[in-house]
């Protein structure tokens, strides 16, 4: 079955926080909405009603979704192992698997970065608690969780050579203060690579606002400092779009 929401990697927290912080979150985090970084409208079927640089932010799902993540069908359907072998990881990278889900991504690069390491980040406990357990049962050693709110993934400064969001970004419900600490966590030359469904192409069978054109992504890494450098193209559906500073 084709599903047509998007990314479930982040949890209804995110759409919660449309409006506002929630559940305790820290007074930092309202930043953008006291600078009038977002505006507010109707919301359409698959969006918050919540806009930032002229896109309405998708609606999310939550971990009881989870097992799309890890469906058969995968591999073929979005070719993530083209998507891999795009990442050009080198075995020294530190990688942060931002909405890191189930992990399917996390424990596919793990392998690839021999003396470094992959922070898997979600704001979910559910989701932290099925990584840790797929971690203990692989016995992979070099991956780190790491549970983050809907505006900081609580990495490090200078600590990453790569973020990975993959059909998660444009969920973001605070998408300016995750991408702002996001950028504060690569190191020199460190490359944010965002994976969407191309909404330049009708024909992709998923939601308007679950998709994302490289002229849009572009304008809103823009906004915190970074550019694109290149765009993989040779998946079935989605862009594999490269930014840095």
């Amino acid at each position: 079955m084709k599903v047509l929401f998007g990314s479930i990697r982040f949890t209804l927290l995110l759409l919660l926080a449309g409006c506002g912080l929630s559940m305790g979150q820290q007074t930092g985090a309202v930043s953008g909405e006291q600078n009038g970084v977002y505006r507010y409208q109707k919301p359409a079927n698959d969006g918050i009603g919540k806009t930032y640089l002229g896109r309405e932010i998708a609606q999310v799902m939550g971990h009881l979704g989870a097992a799309w993540l890890e469906r058969p069908e995968r591999e073929q359907e979005e070719r993530t192992d083209l998507l891999l072998d795009a990442l050009s990881l080198k075995p020294t990278d530190v990688v942060a698997d931002i909405g890191a889900g189930t992990g399917y991504f996390t424990f596919r690069m793990a392998p690839k970065v021999p003396k470094g390491k992959v922070v898997a980040v979600d704001i979910e406990p559910e989701m932290i608690t099925d990584l840790n357990n797929t971690k203990k049962k692989t016995g992979q050693t070099n991956i780190e969780t790491v549970l983050g709110t809907i505006t900081d993934p609580k990495l490090a400064v200078g600590s990453i050579d790569l973020a990975l969001m993959v059909d998660a970004y444009h969920e973001f419900s605070h998408p300016r203060e995750m991408m702002t600490n996001i950028v504060r966590a690569l190191k020199p030359g460190g490359r944010v690579v965002l994976v969407e469904y191309r909404a330049e192409d009708p024909n992709v069978p998923i939601k308007l606002h679950h998709k994302m054109s490289i002229a849009q992504a572009t304008r809103e890494m823009k906004a915190v400092g970074l550019s694109l450098k290149t765009v993989y193209r040779k998946l079935p559906q989605q862009h594999v779009m490269v930014f840095q500073r």
